[in-house]
């Protein structure tokens, strides 16, 4: 509780919006309570969830918690909680961070990264940005192999058009796999995403054909259905354009923190305590 109510602080402190009427919540007292407060207090709990995106009712608990927060704060002001040693001290130890971590935020918003130092990344390093090759298949998962190989000779006259028609109703009607209600879909994959002997078939078909035999795995038997295949291609530079400056400018702001640190380290008078075990210097 105390490192959530010390994480929302360091957050509210650096905020600094000019509020509208449409930014308050409620007023507790004289005090706002605003959406930034209450999206920073679920955030602290659950990082990837949002007070926007809540319902109603999970949203009136957080303002509620917020007006329980804001009245026990005066409470405990009226009390002189904020008088005593073992509040100042913890306000200090915040106080620190919270100047370390506006520094911090200062020494990565001068971070800069060029447009040009960004496509110049990306022609330096084109193997890193590849999407792999991918098949799209379906399939037709069964117990026994017997009832596999029947499938098959059911559809090897079929082609084209044909061929999907009929396989899609044979999946719907027979698969014992979670695909079965959509026609054995089973979407786009890249080699090594499916179990091997599964994948091993898959790369061996042309779009458009089934497999000929039963393809065993741990799950059973498959026909499978190769729908479509798409080749590795390099993803263009505008699609991580953004990506590749936000870790150019992250490389960035952590070598001059190392920098930083170094210099401050050699003009730093750092004493470590004796070694010695009885603690006594000599």
């Amino acid at each position: 509780m105390l490192k959530l109510a010390k994480t929302s602080l360091l957050t509210v402190a650096m905020m600094a919006t000019a509020l509208t009427a449409s930014d308050i919540l409620v007023t507790v007292n004289g005090k706002n309570i605003t959406k930034q407060e209450a999206e920073t207090f679920v955030n602290a709990s659950s990082p990837q969830a949002h007070f926007s995106t809540l319902d109603k009712s999970q949203q009136a608990m957080i303002v509620d918690r917020l007006v329980e927060k804001a009245l026990f704060t005066e409470l405990a002001a009226k009390e002189g909680i904020d008088k005593k040693p073992d509040f100042k001290r913890n306000m200090e130890k915040i106080k620190e961070e919270l100047l370390v971590n506006m520094w911090m935020k200062t020494q990565m918003d001068n971070a800069v990264v060029s447009d040009s130092e960004a496509k110049a990344f990306y022609d330096k390093n084109k193997d890193k940005f590849v999407q792999k090759a991918s098949m799209h298949a379906r399939h037709i998962l069964v117990k026994e192999e017997k009832d596999a190989q029947a499938l098959i000779d059911e559809m090897k006259d079929l082609k084209g058009d044909a061929l999907k028609a009929k396989f899609i109703e044979l999946a719907k009607a027979k698969s014992t796999g979670p695909s079965g209600p959509k026609g054995g879909d089973l979407g786009n994959f890249t080699k090594g995403q499916m179990v091997p002997a599964f994948s091993k078939a898959v790369w061996a078909l042309n779009v458009g054909d089934i497999t000929k035999k039963p393809v065993k795995t741990q799950f059973g038997y498959h026909v499978i259905y190769l729908e479509g295949k798409k080749d590795a291609s390099a993803v263009p530079y505008e699609q991580v354009k953004d990506k590749i400056i936000a870790s150019l400018k992250q490389k960035q702001f952590s070598t001059k923190i190392a920098e930083v640190a170094k210099e401050l380290k050699s003009k730093a008078t750092i004493v470590k305590p004796s070694s010695d075990t009885n603690g006594t210097k000599k």
